[in-house]
């Protein structure tokens, strides 16, 4: 079962929807015009029903096998959305959307996942019914969840759900997963603390809040090593650090804030709980005021044991078992594909994008050599699970 036949002859074909979306990128949930062309494709490929504005602008294609006995759905999932960051890299299909790129290859995913549809409207040996779900707004927005809150596990009756995202540094050809914890819960922490504003020639007049604010981030160092347990994976970063109008003023308030990173709901709720307890001991010791506030952001990405044994079978039939690392470390960065694993069993798989500049990087570009893998992982994935005959 190697790369599909098919798949290949598509490539090129693939490779320019993909460079098409790539140079007219949206953000969040303004993906009208990459929705608009999924749906207008996936129509012509021949889907059995074309449903747009799930999670307010999310795509979902039915296709149904040439059997109907099993009555089963299986979920294949990509999202749409791109990064508000300026495309330095210069090609023909450079993004045309200042201020705006795919730099993180939902593009590549996109037309993967469009590339499998075509050949899955066009084959349909499989037994049930295949839901490609073009998700809006991963980055940060959570379209992951408000798709599944429309209630499309439901009325698509999905009895399982797929993801799959590129990986720079892991070599084209090659796949990497992992049962349980693969990518971190992502919360957000705010933290305000009022001192006493004063002259910067007497600060004893004065009760400085950024001391304060200093010693906090010191302390914040301790929740890692030395409240949680080294096994249990958990990232506590201040990313801001705001005070002050003028050189020669001491200010009345700062602010710090950065993100909390967990595999595990133990690690993130010590993580709250120590940084909460820090900064108001800190702020009581020095007679200061605070406000400690955090943002839930996507919950632990948590692959399903039978699943991903299944998402490795069919890597593993494709590139070779030696090209599929089907116990890898997990990362700390989030997905909220992590909500359709809370509603359905599933996995969600790394496919290698090759030496290429990092995600979220203005010159980082999908590598349009990874898609016969895309496309046949997917496309395979289906007919496995649901065999026809």
């Amino acid at each position: 079962m190697p790369i599909i036949n098919r798949m290949a002859e598509l490539h090129d074909e693939i490779t320019k929807w993909r460079q098409e979306i790539h140079s007219n990128p949206e953000l969040d949930y303004a993906v009208h015009e990459t929705a608009a062309n999924v749906a207008s494709k996936l129509k012509a490929f021949g889907c059995d029903e074309v449903v747009t504005g799930i999670g307010r602008t999310g795509v979902v294609g039915i296709i149904h096998g040439k059997a109907q006995k099993s009555g089963y759905c299986v979920g294949l999932r990509a999202d749409m959305d791109a990064l508000p960051i300026t495309e330095i890299k210069d090609h023909p299909y450079k993004s045309k959307n200042e201020g705006k790129m795919h730099a993180c290859g939902h593009d590549g995913h996109t037309a993967m996942l469009l590339g499998a549809a075509k050949y899955l409207a066009e084959t349909r040996n499989f037994d049930g019914s295949v839901a490609v779900i073009f998700q809006p707004a991963e980055e940060g927005g959570a379209g992951g969840k408000a798709m599944v809150d429309d209630g499309m596990m439901d009325r698509f009756g999905i009895n399982e759900v797929y993801g799959m995202h590129n990986l720079p540094g892991l070599d084209v050809g090659e796949f990497a997963i992992r049962p349980g914890p693969i990518m971190a819960a992502t919360d957000e922490f705010h933290v305000s603390i009022t001192g006493k504003g004063a002259h910067a020639a007497m600060p004893h007049l004065g009760n400085d809040p950024i001391v304060i604010g200093a010693q906090i981030v010191m302390g914040l160092q301790s929740i890692v090593s030395r409240n949680n347990s080294p096994f249990d994976s958990l990232v506590v970063t201040v990313t801001k650090f705001n005070a002050g109008t003028a050189m020669n003023i001491i200010p009345e308030v700062m602010t710090l804030a950065g993100t909390i990173r967990s595999l595990s709901e133990d690690a993130r709720q010590l993580g709250m709980k120590r940084l909460k307890e820090i900064s108001e001991g800190i702020c009581a010791a020095n007679n200061a005021k605070v406000e400690v506030v955090f943002h839930e952001g996507y919950p632990v990405t948590t692959n399903h044991e039978a699943e991903t044994q299944k998402a490795v079978d069919i890597a593993s039939a494709i590139s070779g078992a030696d090209k599929v690392e089907a116990n890898t470390k997990p990362t700390m960065g989030g997905e909220d594909f992590s909500y359709m694993l809370l509603e359905r069993p599933g996995a969600f798989i790394f496919v290698g994008n090759g030496d290429t500049a990092g995600l979220h990087h203005p010159e980082y570009d999908f590598n349009d050599e990874v898609i016969p893998y895309g496309t046949s992982y997917w496309a395979k994935l289906a007919e496995t699970i649901m065999p026809a005959g």
